[in-house]
């Protein structure tokens, strides 16, 4: 039986630059977002497993004899390094009640969970009788890692709960991390609930909510980077839908039309991702204000290219021209096309600006925030180190 409460988050992701060149071969770089998942696990007496997640509108409940039955009839086929089968998960949807082709966030966030609970039970032992809520400062859908940073925290916590890893919070602490090898295995875990969510996921996504600070991904091989700053920027979301799908083939059919001009394109934005890494992997050791502005003048020359591959949209352009009237420098994030942006703030960048900034954006119908990037990854919390929102948040029983 566990006995204790656990209350952990992981951060959401941005990529700072090398979107749609990625796809491409081109080096990105993704970093953490300090806008948080938060998850509160507490012992339930009641032999039931329970979520809610209030984001999605979730509230679901098992008996735990029912889960393990379900478990014992998959056979020992669960691994974190094995994907889940098409099988499986539509055992699961059965026994959920969730329709064959369903792909609303509550529907897919409810199947993660319970693979999640199963493959990890089946592989370390019973899941206890928990109730698990999940609460998130991230929007969902808008590009920023919510459904990873989900998955980051349900692996945490549910190998937490098996004795898989360890409980590392220490009396009197307020904030702990795993070691490098549960993380790795957090990681893995967490990447089969994406594999859940999405299908054929990046892994980038998982990676930052794991391990935090930012990380380099180029044709599939993910490499943290050692050290790096935390900056401040502002998120903004346009709130302009957008279909990744979309934007992606068109960038594709750009560069078969005119190779000879995209292909110097993306060697930019590669060189531009490259560039950035050196500067944000010197900060640490020589904090120098001289940086920012390199930082900002390669936001610039990336969103002008993003333009030319196609991915712009007059809300991104707006948001760029409102942010330089305060003299601060944006682009997009993500896919384009509308969604989200991001503005860097320099240390000496003045509140009142920001405020004004901020303002302007919030008249233009945009939604914005004001946060850091660099932000620590997956991290198990003591009360005393939340905030007031988030212990309301989590408070509701």
């Amino acid at each position: 039986m566990w006995e204790r409460s656990l209350v952990l988050s992981a951060p959401g992701k941005v990529i700072l630059h090398g979107e749609h060149a990625v796809v491409h071969g081109k080096v990105a770089l993704a970093v953490a977002l300090d806008l948080r998942t938060f998850l509160r696990l507490r012992p339930s007496g009641e032999g039931r497993v329970c979520v809610r997640l209030p984001g999605v509108g979730v509230v679901r409940s098992w008996d735990t004899p029912r889960l393990q039955a379900l478990r014992r009839g998959f056979a020992a086929d669960f691994d974190e390094s094995k994907s889940p089968s098409v099988e499986q998960l539509d055992t699961l949807k059965e026994f959920a009640g969730i329709a064959a082709g369903a792909s609303a966030p509550e529907s897919l966030a409810t199947l993660a969970f319970l693979y999640m609970c199963l493959a990890i039970s089946a592989k370390y032992g019973d899941v206890p009788s928990v109730d698990i809520l999940v609460w998130s400062e991230l929007p969902t859908g808008a590009g920023l890692g919510s459904s990873a940073a989900f998955t980051v925290c349900l692996a945490a916590a549910l190998l937490t709960a098996c004795g898989a890893i360890s409980c590392p919070l220490k009396e009197g602490e307020s904030t702990a991390r795993w070691t490098e090898e549960e993380l790795t295995l957090i990681n893995s875990w967490a990447f089969q609930g994406e594999r859940v969510i999405h299908g054929n996921p990046s892994g980038v996504d998982n990676a930052v909510g794991t391990w935090g600070g930012a990380l380099r991904y180029q044709s599939g091989k993910i490499t943290p980077l050692k050290r790096v700053p935390t900056l401040r920027i502002l998120l903004t979301n346009t709130k302009v839908p957008r279909s990744t799908k979309v934007l992606v083939a068109g960038v594709k059919e750009k560069i078969l039309k005119f190779p000879a001009i995209m292909n110097p394109v993306l060697d930019s934005i590669d060189a531009i991702s490259q560039e950035c890494q050196s500067v944000l992997e010197a900060m640490p050791a020589n904090p120098s204000p001289e940086y920012y502005p390199v930082l900002e003048e390669l936001f610039d020359i990336n969103q002008h290219h993003l333009n030319v591959i196609g991915v712009g949209h007059p809300s991104l352009d707006r948001l760029c021209q409102v942010t330089a009237s305060h003299g601060l420098h944006s682009k997009l994030t993500g896919a384009g096309g509308g969604g989200c942006g991001i503005t860097l703030l320099r240390p000496d960048t003045s509140p009142l600006a920001v405020e004004a900034a901020k303002r302007d954006l919030c008249a233009c119908g945009f939604e914005c925030w004001e946060t850091n990037i660099g932000a620590p990854g997956v991290t198990l919390h003591s009360s005393s180190s939340l905030n007031a929102e988030v212990l309301h948040a989590l408070s509701k029983s």
